[in-house]
């Protein structure tokens, strides 16, 4: 896929393409997802020299372009933050995780019989060598929809893959697990074929912590040849309250819609993009037209999606799910916080980064609407 062009204006719109005949396609909703991609509040997204709202960013595509084009206008920035953001990683214990395929009837009962049966094993050696149960054990059987909890449609399957990590404090108690996972291949369920990638290797969690500093309190210094050659500190802040950008505030409630008797997936009017920032995840839903847009606010909110992925929500996070809005896109954002298993590597998780959470709510069923499908023939 080629990279893109971005030709910018003087007055901060800009007009993105593509070099021709490079594969991929330019168009509104490849550009609108990237939008969304990673993102909290997008009235205050905070970067080194500029406060920047994209809240308002309306895209539109440039007919008649090879490759597809479109023109991006909209964005607003103001003075950037008087802190720093900063992202710090402090070393928790170790991990290991094993990926193991099983075949055959009831592929998934067998996979979670034998990994059941690998932890219970090596938690009876751990007592025996008398150390420390495991901090924490994730399995999870994939085929079998365990990544949706309670909305998994999976009914039976013939294939499934075992997705065992472990945490521990100690590097030895991992190696424990790790040669217990070979065996299970002849003295366990059958069907299961091998270990992917051999046997699981064990390696240290660097645990992301992320945070805001003051700039005023942080001194850079600039040493050449073993001398100091300059020396920068931030002032104290002198802004005023009115002129820094506020969060998003609350929205006001939806006009009155008509309901009806219609069930709609999400997938039929919007597509989503998700990812990552630490240990929160952030989904963008993005309507598929502009009348869908009112209907989304009001159907999909914040405690809607906090509910359909509470079980990967910690128990007791407070304000779990935080929505904003994109009119520009007639689009939503969702903040999911602390719904990684601790994120990147500190979490046992098969989806650590929340790639897959947007494409999970596509399923989630919006009911009692009007047939908004007419509204767009």
């Amino acid at each position: 896929m080629g990279f893109p062009v971005v030709e910018v204006s003087s007055d901060g719109s800009f007009l993105l393409s593509k070099p021709p005949l490079t594969g991929g396609l330019v168009s509104f909703g490849s550009v609108a997802e990237q939008l969304v991609y990673e993102i909290s509040d997008p009235k205050r997204y905070l970067l080194p020299d500029v406060s920047c709202d994209f809240s308002q960013v309306i895209i539109q595509e440039v007919p008649g372009v090879d490759g597809g084009a479109v023109k991006v206008t909209g964005a607003k920035g103001s003075a950037p933050s008087q802190e720093y953001k900063v992202c710090a990683t402090y070393l928790d214990g170790f991990r290991a995780t094993a990926v193991c395929p099983v075949g055959g009837p009831r592929a998934a009962e067998k996979a979670r019989r034998t990994a059941e049966s690998i932890i219970k094993r090596t938690r009876g050696m751990l007592q025996q060598l008398k150390m420390e149960d495991f901090s924490s054990v994730n399995v999870q059987i994939l085929g079998a929809e365990d990544t949706y909890g309670p909305h998994a449609q999976s009914k039976g399957c013939r294939e499934a893959v075992i997705w065992m990590a472990v945490h521990h404090t100690q590097k030895k108690a991992l190696e424990v697990f790790a040669r217990e996972v070979a065996p299970a291949g002849t003295g366990m369920a059958p069907g299961l074929t091998g270990i992917v990638g051999g046997r699981p290797r064990v390696s240290p969690v660097l645990k992301p912590f992320f945070f805001m500093h003051p700039k005023s309190e942080l001194k850079v210094e600039v040493h050449v040849d073993g001398q100091e050659a300059e020396s920068v500190q931030e002032a104290e802040p002198h802004t005023s309250e009115q002129e820094v950008p506020p969060p998003s505030a609350q929205e006001e409630p939806d006009a009155e819609l008509p309901s009806g008797p219609h069930s709609f997936r999400l997938e039929e009017l919007a597509f989503t993009r998700s990812g990552d920032k630490g240990d929160s995840a952030n989904i963008g839903v993005i309507a598929r037209h502009p009348l869908f847009f009112p209907y989304l606010k009001k159907h999909l909110t914040s405690s809607v999606v906090a509910d359909y992925f509470s079980h990967l929500i910690t128990p007791g996070t407070k304000d779990a799910v935080t929505r904003y809005t994109l009119p520009g896109i007639n689009g939503l954002n969702f903040v999911l916080q602390s719904s990684l298993g601790g994120g990147g590597v500190a979490s046992l998780r098969s989806d650590p980064q929340g790639k897959a959470y947007g494409q999970m709510l596509l399923d989630l069923k919006l009911r009692n609407l009007p047939d908004l499908k007419s509204l767009v023939d």
